[in-house]
């Protein structure tokens, strides 16, 4: 198998930079924890954008409730660009046009 590139985990370090995985093994120990937190970031995003909408459905919702939906829906979204960002580079990996060269 080739050398796959370093992916980018759904967490970032106590510093906040990205953390990174170099493995030759997507089903490691530590590919599937990254996949398990995945899928419960995007089923968190899910909820995090139904409460959202109905938030801002209610006329009567202040702007404390307004605050608290949009900070949770800045933070999911956060969460699902570098779930995007680490599958898109893992999918751009395993295109037939890199497979040939590879």
């Amino acid at each position: 198998m080739a050398d796959l590139p370093p992916r980018l985990l759904p967490w970032a370090s106590p510093e906040g930079k990205p953390c990174w995985l170099s493995t030759d093994d997507p089903g490691s120990l530590m590919s599937r924890l990254a996949d398990d937190l995945e899928d419960e970031q995007i089923e968190c995003g899910e909820q995090v954008w139904a409460g959202a909408r109905a938030v801002l459905a209610d006329r009567a919702a202040g702007e404390r409730a307004v605050r608290f939906a949009l900070t949770r829906a800045t933070e999911s979204l956060g969460d699902l660009l570098r779930i995007a960002h680490s599958r898109g580079q893992r999918m751009q990996w395993q295109s037939p046009e890199n497979a040939a060269q590879n």
